[in-house]
């Protein structure tokens, strides 16, 4: 037995306590705590207050570690405590490792204690229902009233491997290698095959927080320590959901201009639809809008917790690349067209060399080879050309990063050929430096090895990592390429523009004056949409077929007849949209059908008569919409196929409020921009009117938030210097759809 048994001051777990860096925010006692009390510390390792308290000591911790137990004098050979009341010294930071009905007196004594901060590892809070909900609220009021800081509760616990704290207040059996990366998980279960996964992939870890029910602290808070930490650079988030999404954009697009913050957030798919009725609505979900943020935030997000580290690995070994020129070097060929072929799926471009790179490549490979890109050496190949050919690709100015494939054959070791990408990789950057030129991105490809591998240690110190398949390179190269191409844009800046708040504040008044939700009347619609700047096509209400003619008469032929109504929000589908109508006739044509169709229906009581424009051919024809996310806020969506908007799913999304580059970007994000571009020698639009439109749109949104959901569908996006004009809008006001 240790000799701190018989003695009443704490055991120590490591050193004497160090000098600590000065805070960095409240998550100081958290993350960097100078003394540790375990309630619920255990003598049996198989517990979760066992293995923690086991944890604590084994790898050293370098403060003074107190067990609390009423029940055992004595919890691992150290000197244990009744209650918390009972530690001699100062406590930083409080593990609770307690059932759940006990954790509210506990924390209550540790406030009475003096305690920093505390993290309650114990579960049957929230996540068991309304009663663990009570629970949990009770214990954040007890946190707050004694100031301290909450982790979880139902977490992992926290790790920080810095060589002056060495804190591990986790239950987990694996203590990762110190590194740049801090990682957030929701999960604690997946924590610890998270830590796992890390250690095999031999990626450092500056520090590891399992947040569990974020009952206090966030995901927020750590970004924001995390970005003055000088320990960590980059950032990976595992994410069940958003506390407060819209304070999450501002904080993570700050940081990512300088450290990378990549996430997996799972629920990706929805078990039912939306209960909305606009396109936008039943377009837009969840997971639109996590995609917005991410795209708004610099943020990158991947599919899988496996793509989360194959990212990571590029980003924490090697610099962010500057473009999305990819150079290849193999010694075979079938794996090289497969790294071709998955890099231009993903966005990549493989260039041909240029002719100075060839020759060179000439003089030492077999007249077999292939030196245009990807560069095969063949079979052959011996790690001096590996070496000669990485740098020679690496100095290449049309290659922006580099991807050396690797089939081991008899004659050649994988060790030797690891040596050679690194040799060449030196004198690459050696040239660079001298030219004042940035280095560029090496990954690789030694089929069946992941990571950086122990078994190629020279890869350790030349940070190179290594992919299993050459399409798990690709993927994660081309999400630090869309990275890199983010940060290099100058960053978008907040837009106001002059509209008539009151007027449309005053329309909307009278729409949920009426019952409090639901559609707003046509000519509601068209005073929102005017004091908002948003140009309309001009448009009359006719009440019978004689009115309809008369109306069209007054705009002038060819014109557009609408059904109206607040009850059919789908006009097309009811047949109620006749176009082209190019005389009186026509016009009572029109009407009759409408009507008719209408009556076999069923529906003929719900039309309140025609709505009359004029015929707007020109221009490219798009949707705008909004749809209020009960989290996320104003959602924004974009897209090309007026009805059949729905069907194609061209579109993307912001998050309200938006700047200027918020709406070139969404704008770009459809695969058919190019028509608003002039495809094949049809008329561009006018983007710029199209993207002040978009920022009105969001503006409104954001100023009233009533607005529960809106349609501008379709709207025609005119020559250069013409303007957007919609041709058609709704507007729902009322609770948000969810």
């Amino acid at each position: 037995m240790r000799s701190a048994t018989t003695d009443p001051r704490p055991a120590e777990a490591g050193a004497p306590l160090p000098e600590v860096r000065p805070p960095i925010g409240s998550l100081e006692p958290v993350l960097r705590p100078r003394s540790i009390a375990v309630i619920g510390a255990s003598r049996d390792l198989s517990t979760v207050g066992g293995s923690l308290f086991h944890n604590l000591l084994s790898h050293n911790f370098n403060g003074p570690v107190y067990p609390v137990n009423p029940k055992s004098p004595v919890v691992q050979s150290v000197a244990a405590y009744p209650t918390i009341a009972d530690v001699p010294g100062d406590v930083d930071l409080a593990m609770v490792v307690v059932p759940a009905a006990r954790v509210l007196e506990v924390v209550e004594a540790c406030g009475k204690k003096g305690v920093k901060a505390v993290v309650v590892i114990s579960a049957g809070f929230r996540e068991t229902g309304e009663r663990g909900a009570r629970l949990e609220q009770q214990l954040v009021e007890v946190v707050r009233h004694y100031g301290m800081r909450l982790v979880g509760p139902n977490c992992l616990g926290v790790l920080n491997t810095e060589e002056g704290v060495r804190l591990d207040a986790t239950f987990a059996p694996i203590y990762p290698p110190h590194g740049k990366v801090a990682f957030s998980s929701q999960s604690g279960a997946l924590g610890v095959a998270i830590l796992e996964y890390a250690s095999q992939l031999n990626i450092g870890v500056s520090h590891f927080v399992s947040v569990g029910n974020k009952a206090d602290v966030s995901g927020n808070d750590l970004l924001e320590f995390w970005e003055r930490d000088p320990g960590t650079g980059i950032i990976l988030l595992y994410l069940e959901s958003f506390g407060n999404p819209r304070r999450f954009i501002p904080i993570a697009r700050r940081i990512a201009r300088h450290k990378p913050i990549v996430a997996v957030k799972s629920g990706r798919t929805r078990a039912g639809q939306r209960a909305a009725s606009s396109h936008t609505g039943s377009i837009a979900g969840a997971d639109a809008a996590v995609d917005a943020l991410c795209r708004q935030s610099g943020v990158i997000r991947t599919d899988t917790i496996e793509e989360l580290f194959d990212v990571a690995l590029v980003l924490a070994h090697q610099p962010v690349p500057s473009g999305n020129r990819v150079g290849i070097v193999t010694n075979a060929g079938g794996p090289g067209i497969m790294a071709s072929d998955a890099c231009e799926t993903h966005g990549l471009v493989v260039p041909v060399l240029s002719d100075a790179t060839q020759e060179f490549l000439r003089s030492f490979l077999p007249p077999e080879a292939s030196t245009r890109n990807p560069v095969d050496m063949i079979a052959s190949a011996t790690p001096d050309s590996f070496e000669k050919a990485t740098a020679a690709v690496l100095d290449d100015p049309g290659v922006d990063a580099l991807l050396a494939l690797y089939v081991p054959p008899i004659r050649t070791g994988a060790a030797e050929v690891a040596s050679a990408i690194v040799r060449g990789v030196e004198e690459a950057g050696r040239r660079a430096d001298a030219d004042g030129r940035p280095r560029k991105p090496v990954l690789s490809c030694f089929l069946g090895t992941h990571g950086v591998p122990e078994a190629l240690a020279v890869f350790q110190a030349g940070r190179i990592p290594s992919y299993v398949f050459p399409e798990s390179a690709a993927i994660a190269l081309s999400r630090a390429v869309r990275y890199g191409r983010w940060r290099q844009t100058e960053p978008g800046a907040p837009v106001s523009l002059a509209v008539n708040r009151v007027r449309a504040a005053n329309a909307l008044s009278h729409a949920l004056a009426r019952g409090g939700a639901g559609w707003l009347r046509h000519d509601e619609v068209a005073e929102v949409l005017d004091a908002y700047g948003i140009r309309q096509a001009p448009v009359r209400l006719a009440r019978d077929e004689a009115d309809a003619v008369r109306e069209a008469a007054a705009i002038g032929f060819p014109v557009v007849l609408k059904l109206h109504s607040d009850t059919i929000i789908h006009k097309s589908d009811v047949g109620g949209v006749a176009l082209d109508l190019r005389n009186g006739a026509e016009v009572s044509a029109a009407w009759r059908r409408m009507c008719e169709r209408l009556a076999a229906l069923g529906r003929e009581s719900e039309m309140l008569g025609g709505l009359v424009q004029p015929l707007v051919r020109e221009g490219v024809e798009i949707i705008l919409g909004m749809s209020r996310d009960p989290k996320f806020g104003p959602l924004i969506m974009f897209g090309l196929g007026g009805i059949h908007v729905e069907m194609l799913k061209d579109v993307s999304f912001r998050i309200a409020p938006m700047t200027d580059r918020d709406a070139r970007e969404l704008v770009r994000e459809v695969r058919a921009f190019p028509l608003l571009e002039g495809y094949r020698g049809s008329a561009p639009g006018d983007l710029a009117a199209l993207e002040e439109t978009i920022l009105r749109l969001a503006q409104l949104a954001e100023d009233h938030p009533d607005l529960a959901e809106m349609d501008l569908n379709p709207v025609r996006v005119l020559k250069p210097g013409r303007g957007a004009v919609a041709l058609d809008a709704r507007i729902r006001v009322g609770t948000p759809a969810g």
